[in-house]
């Protein structure tokens, strides 16, 4: 809709559209780091790629600032901008994240990124039991009917697998597992687009009800033990994909 969009010509305009251009050469040019461009070339200078863009350097000086700060480039003193080895990357940032899993599809990584989940979300499941809130509670049941709900081609069954994981990462009322809400919220779409496709396999609500109902018995070692099944079965269907993909 029109009102979305900033009026051109009034004061707070500029700054609007300043910024959509700096975050559309932030996603462009990250997109190209990641995918790997600029592996065999020299990154461009500042001036090149104002020129290549067609804005401004203050734009484009913004967004190499941006990008160094996701570990993607580094400004050395006689050498120019340059993009730092993947090793050096912010693996945490969800625009790094979401560059890295929209390239060549990867079960290697969709793996490590599980293999990450496991050893947090169980966790923070324990946590849940021990602390949540009755609203904390609400949240993650509320997550749990929209997967039921899904089911019946009621709701999004990509949304609803999320705001329950996400629930329980904020339930944990811990700030760092809270934290990681973007990460994965982010990451999760691909795995769930993954494990779905498999042989139609959709996300196991009983499995998901296991891991509510623990929280909600206040029994964190149960809830421990239900995420990491949870979890450590889509790490089972990847290791078997991922060695289907090598025969």
């Amino acid at each position: 809709m029109a009102g979305n969009y900033p009026t051109l010509g009034t004061e707070d305009a500029r700054p609007q559209l300043g910024r959509n251009l700096t975050y559309g050469m932030l996603d462009s040019l990250g997109r190209a780091i990641v995918t790997g461009r600029y592996e065999k070339e020299a990154f461009p200078t500042e001036a090149e790629l104002a020129k290549q863009h067609g804005v401004s350097r203050s734009v484009t000086r913004e967004a190499v600032k941006m990008l160094t700060a996701k570990g993607l480039l580094s400004a050395r003193p006689r050498q120019g901008t340059v993009v730092q080895p993947a090793t050096n990357w912010n693996l945490f940032d969800t625009d790094v994240l979401h560059w890295l899993l929209e390239r060549q599809f990867s079960v290697e990584l969709l793996r490590q990124f599980n293999q990450l989940r496991v050893a947090i979300e169980p966790e923070a499941a324990a946590l849940a039991a021990r602390v949540g809130t009755a609203d904390d509670l609400a949240r993650i049941s509320q997550g749990l009917e929209r997967m039921e709900a899904a089911e019946r081609g009621e709701d999004d069954t990509l949304e609803a697998d999320i705001a329950f994981h996400v629930a329980i990462l904020r339930a944990s009322g811990n700030p760092f597992y809270a934290q990681f809400r973007d990460v994965v919220g982010t990451a999760l779409r691909t795995s769930i687009r993954f494990t779905n496709r498999l042989k139609g396999r959709t996300a196991n609500v009983g499995d998901h009800a296991a891991v509510r109902d623990a929280i909600a018995a206040r029994d964190p070692e149960a809830a421990r033990i239900a995420m990491r099944a949870l979890i450590g079965d889509v790490l089972e269907l990847i290791e078997v994909e991922g060695g289907e993909a090598k025969d």
